[in-house]
Parts: structure tokens; sequence; C-alpha cells
């Protein structure tokens, strides 16, 4: 049997100085006896992949606003993206695969149904502003549930590179600063790939320095954007691109800015105006009424307060779900005898 000390022990054989080690962790917020199996970032990871909150990415948006097709991305295969780029980068640089991989999981979590969009006007709605990677912390924290009580009780390494994937902090492990480059080249790639097979860009449309340097496809920029990272990272006490690929990828994706994201054919002002419709007037009726809200947010009413718990619910939903519970509250229904 190979035990959590085997391989405690291997990572000091076989990955870089530079490695964070999981024997090393800076600990979980709730001590608790370690597995005799599983390293803390192992057993991070798995308490993730069996999370509510996971499952719940099947069904939100990633930029596509109720997208016709079975092949379009959503939230949860993005994180599986962003998973398998970032392992691959830690194990080209002798870095802790399973403690990014964690990461990678778990970065996503507090995403709300409908994307960015849906971040937005939660954000403008919610008194403290919303920012889901504070909420993706949240999530581990506090909102999902383990045998032991309220939250994951993940090892701060995680939990640190959740909350800085996006945004100005950055991450004090390696591994944590991969994810937050990854997460770029997974969401510029498979958006590029998606915004093609809707129609609403053409592979023709794509700046053409970009496809020189980078690749004519999917599989060839991810390739050598993957290895750039790994060639620019060896040897350093960071992780980092060369300068000509992030000038590349940079400008792929603020031709994905004008082109997609904030495309008035992919996102009809309309539409914008259904979703934000939507997000107020739940969280206004839930404010109203928190007492409609399942049993385990009622019980955090007293802890956090009404307004954090409505943004905790509406943030945990699915896009269908949203829809769903707009409809039975605002929607009338058949009168029946």
């Amino acid at each position: 049997m190979i035990t959590r000390e085997m391989q405690e022990e291997r990572e000091y054989k076989i990955l870089s100085p530079r490695a964070a080690k999981a024997a090393e962790s800076k600990g979980r917020i709730e001590q608790e006896e370690a597995c005799s199996i599983r390293t803390a970032f192992q057993r991070d990871r798995d308490r993730i992949i069996h999370s509510k909150a996971i499952r719940r990415l099947m069904h939100k948006t990633q930029v596509f606003l109720s997208p016709e097709g079975d092949h379009f991305r959503t939230r949860l295969t993005h994180t599986m993206d962003v998973a398998q780029i970032s392992r691959t980068i830690a194990r080209g640089l002798a870095l802790n695969e399973d403690l990014t991989e964690a990461i990678a999981l778990g970065h996503d979590l507090g995403h709300t149904p409908f994307g960015h969009n849906g971040e937005e006007f939660l954000d403008m709605r919610y008194p403290n502003g919303f920012k889901h990677n504070e909420q993706s912390l949240r999530v581990v924290d506090v909102l999902e549930s383990s045998p032991e009580g309220k939250g994951l009780n993940l090892t701060a390494e995680v939990r640190d590179g959740i909350l800085n994937h996006t945004g100005s902090g950055i991450p004090f492990t390696l591994e944590g600063r991969i994810v937050k480059i990854s997460d770029r080249i997974a969401y510029i790639n498979h958006d590029i790939d998606d915004a093609i097979r809707a129609g609403v860009i053409k592979e023709t449309d794509l700046p053409q320095d970009c496809i020189e340097h980078l690749g004519n496809n999917h599989k060839t920029r991810i390739n050598t954007l993957v290895s750039d990272m790994i060639i620019s990272s060896e040897n350093s006490d960071t992780i980092c691109q060369s300068d000509e690929c992030k000038y590349y990828m940079d400008k792929l994706r603020g031709f994905m800015f004008t082109n997609v994201y904030k495309s008035k054919v992919v996102k009809q002002d309309s539409e914008l105006e259904k979703i934000q419709n939507l997000i107020y007037s739940l969280y206004d009726y839930f404010i109203a009424h928190p007492e409609t809200m399942p049993e385990e947010h009622i019980e955090m009413l007293y802890l956090f307060g009404t307004e954090e718990v409505v943004k905790d619910y509406i943030a945990g939903m699915t896009d269908r779900y949203a829809i769903s519970k707009y409809k039975s509250i605002f929607m009338p229904t058949g009168w029946r005898l």
C-alpha cells in the first residue's frame, strides 16, 4: 500500500525545490487528523469534486446564453479545461499537480448563473458588491457542507489560489499562479471555438499576426501557450509567459471582448435586460420574503444577515433553476378546482 507519508516523501524526491509540498502546508482553518492514504492537497481536490457546487457548474453559462447545441462550453467544461492545462504546466515544471488541480477545480465554484452578466447584475444589486472569486472562497469556507460541519476546511494554499485566480491578487504558490494564467489560456481559446461554431465569427476574422505566432487551430494555440509557459518559467521563481506570447494572447483577448463578449449578436440588449430583471426581481423578492428560501439558507440568516444569504442563494443557482424560480414566483399559473 502507498501511504500518505510515502507520497509526501516522494514529493521531495521528484518535485522542484520551488514546488509546494503537502507536508509543509500552512494548514487548514480547523485542525483535523490527516488521511492515511491521501496528501492534504489530494484530499482538497476530492472534497471539491464531491461538492454540490461543482455539479451545478454543469448548468451555468460560460459565454453563450441558452445556446442551441450540445457542444458549447459550460462553466463546468471550462473548469475541466483549466484543470487539464494547469496540470500539464505543473507537470512540465515539476510543481505540485495535486495542488494545481485542486485550485483549478475550485476557482469558479462561486460563479453566478448567466456567466459574467449574472455576476455584473448581482454586483449592482448586492450592496457590498459581488466578485465570483470571493464567492468561490465563501463556497468552500462556508456554504458547502462536510461531515464535520459547514465548509470544506481546505488548506491555505488551495484557498489562496481560489481567491487570487483573478484580479490584482497574486497567489503565494507557483501552482496558484499557474491556474491564474491557465484560466485565460482556456477561456480565450475555447470561447473562440464556440464563437466560430455559433457563426458569430469566422476563423478568417481572427487577427492574422496572432494566428501566425500562436497557431491556426484550437489545439495548436493551446500547445503553443502551454509550452511557452513551461519554457519561460523554468528555473524561475515565478510563473510567466514570453513577451511575444503574452502580447499575442492579450491581443486575441481584446479581439474576443470586442467581437464576442461585448457583441450585440451574442448578447442582445433585450436578452441582457431579461437577465437583469430576473436577477433584480429574485433578489428583491427574497429580501422581502427570506422565509421562502430553502431551509439550509434560512438557518444562516441569523449568522450572516438577509442580504448576504440572499446573495449566496442567487449566486448558487443554475441558469435553469433561476428561470424556473422566477416563473414560479412571478408568472401566473392556471387556476384549478
